[in-house]
């Protein structure tokens, strides 16, 4: 398998420079992030700019991956498609729409994005917002030989305190979403968000392994004082996010079974990247100390993978 990262991970860092520096490393892959330049995500970049993007742009972006024998494995764009604000949702809708034109042009397969949720809405008021927005979206990805895929974060916080902001976490919610989307649909598998939310994420692999496009590399780490203290729901007078009692990690650094994982999707026939998403507050910051924890968690992936 080939590993690589999402390129949020180095900030504002120009693509010459990130995938110069990733094919030097060792990497053989990019998630490139493609957020618009200004935007309310509070882990988001802009390594392609999709707004600006013209025929000059993608031959350069192509020839600079086949001169350091890298590919793009996904274009990234992680936002709330389906906000409660109408005007915010479709400019959101519009963008990834963008991706995937961006997509396209590229050669590119993949585009990783959320669901999100309606805030104002239950979860299962929710799938008929779902099938409005993702109907469309999923057949124009089609036309463009484009598949669209689904981080399984449940962003609990995200627009609302203490309430889960994408209805795209668990497998019960999967089989309910699969059930009415066609195979082009899938998801982006991290493991580190099944973890703590107690979900076994070997038998997730075994049951779903027909619409795993992409791997998320993040680790977790549990603090079970803190757990014990708080409990699951955590204390959200000062930690509005609920990520009191776990902290996500570089691979290797937290408490997932990597060679189990490893030995599962290989079983299950996945033979292709394994991302590193880097959001592990110890190694994060600076831009060359990123770089670190992002060399540290290829050292360890590459053993395995």
């Amino acid at each position: 398998m080939k590993i690589g990262f999402l390129t949020v991970a180095l900030g504002n860092t120009s693509i010459e420079e990130i995938v110069k520096w990733a094919s030097k490393e060792g990497f053989e892959a990019l998630e490139v992030a493609t957020w618009p330049l200004v935007n309310e995500r509070d882990f988001s970049s802009t390594t392609i700019d999709v707004d600006q993007l013209d025929k000059s742009k993608i031959d350069r972006i192509k020839a600079l991956f086949e001169k350091n024998s890298m590919i793009i494995s996904s274009l990234a764009y992680y936002d709330n498609n389906l906000d409660a604000n109408l005007e915010k949702r479709k400019k959101i809708n519009e963008h990834l729409r963008k991706v995937i034109d961006a997509a396209s042009l590229l050669g590119v397969e993949l585009v990783g994005t959320f669901i999100g949720r309606d805030i104002t809405k239950s979860v299962e008021q929710n799938f008929e917002e779902f099938e409005k927005v993702f109907k469309p979206l999923i057949a124009y990805a089609e036309s463009k030989n484009v598949k669209l895929m689904i981080e399984n974060c449940p962003m609990v916080g995200w627009q609302e305190h203490e309430k889960v902001g994408n209805i795209f976490y668990s497998p019960q919610l999967w089989r309910e979403i699969f059930r009415i989307t066609p195979a082009s649909f899938g998801l982006n598998y991290d493991p580190s968000h099944l973890f703590w939310l107690g979900i076994d994420y070997i038998k997730v692999i075994e049951e779903f392994s027909e619409r795993i496009f992409h791997v998320h590399a993040k680790d977790v780490e549990i603090n079970r004082q803190t757990l014990y203290e708080q409990g699951i729901f955590g204390y959200y007078g000062t930690n509005l996010h609920g990520k009191s009692w776990w902290i996500y990690r570089l691979p290797g650094l937290g408490e997932i079974n990597w060679e189990a994982l490893s030995k599962t999707l290989r079983k299950a026939g996945y033979d292709f990247v394994i991302s590193i998403e880097h959001e592990d507050p110890v190694w994060a910051g600076e831009t060359e100390r990123s770089k670190i924890g992002l060399r540290m968690g290829y050292e360890f992936l590459r053993k395995l993978f």
